[in-house]
């Protein structure tokens, strides 16, 4: 290994310039093909070769390797109402994580089949509200009497159960760009009954404490002793009966492992070391990151600013690596980075890599469905009515 006179190694020092970053891009001399090029010609041919049976779907997420084969790219729920948008398609390979395919499998035909090239590609955040768990905080509310007061709001991120949960007690699935529109539907809707006064009324918010919280504190007045946060792993939630009474916003203590690393340092750093650099998070991110930030919003809302900002400006914005480091290349014009100082992609997401892609097209084309993901009927119904109340939202 080439190491510099003070025994670093280039690799580490990248160009001479910041020494405390993972850059991982700029090396000296001429690099290889990102991906293999024998790999890429085995994806083309057999993406040609299913022709309109197969519909490609691409989370903004994921590689640029993967991400070149998707025919549409996006969130979560874009993608998922793409996919059920394409009847004509007889598979849809998703390129996302396992809560993506169920919804797409959710939202699609009976006679649709939809594929995960890998099926390690989970989410840490939905894995940490599980079925059981939430019936189990469910009941704690049912025995202290406020289960039927309380609505039950699951961010899109969550298992196919939760949303099925939330579908059978009355409650609905929201992304990051209208968890306020389904809070306030919460709060406004809450049970039936002339008994029940609004002001009485809780939201459970499932399974993302960040999101929940910047979306009841910072859109809709409430404050954070209006919140608490719900522990799964301790009795009660680690909370007393009289919280649980005086909250609310129950929120589950759930976070993205990616948006939950920034902090407020990051904001601090980026703002000493870039000259009026705007700071662009998501949601996501804990309350104390957002309220130092300049502009917060979703996926798609991170992607508008950043084509609408104007030649010249300087944006540090905290979200996935993939999706930064595409908008940096996509915006030569502005200056994009990324707004903590060490890489972090969702490792979970980047196992979608394109060995597996090829993988499962190649065996799509040789008549070989693998990886199918699959809901039941039962789970599909709940999760559905949580869907479709979310799509009522006015």
């Amino acid at each position: 290994m080439t190491t510099t006179e003070t025994g670093l190694p280039l690799f580490v020092l990248g160009q001479g310039v910041d020494t405390h970053s993972e850059r991982g891009v700029d090396c000296p001399g001429e690099l290889p093909s990102a991906s293999d090029p024998e790999l890429v010609a085995r994806a083309v041919r057999a993406k040609a070769a299913l022709g309109e049976r197969v519909f490609v779907l691409g989370h903004h997420y994921q590689r640029d390797e993967v991400i070149q084969f998707a025919d549409v790219t996006g969130d979560s729920f874009k993608l998922a109402r793409e996919a059920a948008a394409r009847p004509e398609a007889e598979y849809i390979v998703f390129c996302g994580v396992h809560f993506m395919a169920e919804s797409a499998d959710i939202l699609t035909g009976d006679d649709q089949r939809v594929v995960l090239p890998d099926l390690a590609a989970g989410c840490s955040m939905a894995d940490m509200a599980t079925f059981d768990q939430v019936e189990e905080a469910w009941e704690v509310l049912t025995d202290l009497g406020l289960a039927d007061i309380t609505v039950p709001v699951t961010y899109m991120n969550s298992s196919a159960d939760i949303k099925a949960f939330c579908g059978r007690n009355g409650g609905a699935v929201c992304t990051s760009s209208n968890a306020r529109r389904a809070l306030t539907w919460a709060f406004d809707q809450g049970p039936e009954g002339p008994e029940k006064a609004a002001g009485d009324r809780k939201v459970l918010f499932l399974p993302d404490q960040h999101l929940g919280r910047n979306t009841a504190v910072l859109e809709m007045g409430f404050s954070l002793d209006d919140c608490v946060v719900y522990n799964p792993h301790r009795p009660n939630g680690g909370l007393t009966d009289r919280q649980l009474k005086d909250a609310k916003v129950i929120l589950w203590r759930g976070h993205c492992s990616v948006h939950g690393r920034f902090s407020p340092e990051c904001v601090d750093e980026v703002r000493d070391r870039v000259p009026g650099v705007k700071v662009l998070v998501h949601p996501e991110c804990k309350h104390e990151v957002v309220t130092k930030a300049d502009h917060v919003g979703s996926t798609e809302y991170i992607i508008k600013m950043l084509d609408e900002a104007p030649a010249g400006s300087a944006w540090a914005v905290g979200t996935e690596l993939n999706l930064v480091k595409r908008l940096a290349a996509r915006h030569p014009d502005k200056t994009v980075t990324f707004l903590d100082r060490t890489v972090c992609y969702c490792s979970t997401m980047n196992r979608i890599d394109l060995p597996h892609l090829v993988w499962a097209l190649e065996s799509l084309a040789a008549g070989e469905v693998v990886n199918q993901i699959t809901v039941d009927p039962e789970t599909t119904r709940w999760a559905k009515i949580a869907l479709d109340r979310m799509l009522a939202l006015p």
